[in-house]
């Protein structure tokens, strides 16, 4: 075995137990409450409530809020750095197939 080589435990990559059932309740509660979130949006960005307990409204709020919980729906995608032969440019080359085209 080499140094630093892990044997047993979870692969590489896949989530532990407490990550995956915290998602699993996360998904629930989206999921129970999807009815609700139009109805949420509007009343952050438009405001709610009266007298003292008016809430003002906050459309910028809403709109973080979007961002946030779309981030269950669609994860966030990691950036991708391409480098080249030893951290350089990377090098494009035709070749005479691509030439065809």
């Amino acid at each position: 075995m080499a140094k630093g080589e892990k044997t047993g435990g979870r692969q590489k990559g896949v989530p532990n137990k407490a990550t995956v059932e915290f998602r699993q309740a996360v998904t629930r509660v989206l999921e129970d409450n999807s009815q609700n979130y139009g109805k949420w949006l509007k009343q952050v960005a438009e405001g709610y409530g009266s007298g003292a307990n008016r809430v003002k409204p906050d459309p910028a709020k809403a709109l973080d809020l979007v961002a946030k919980l779309a981030e269950y729906a669609a994860p966030k995608l990691n950036r991708v750095e391409h480098t080249g032969e030893g951290g350089g440019p990377v090098r494009v080359m035709a070749t005479p197939v691509d030439e065809r085209l």
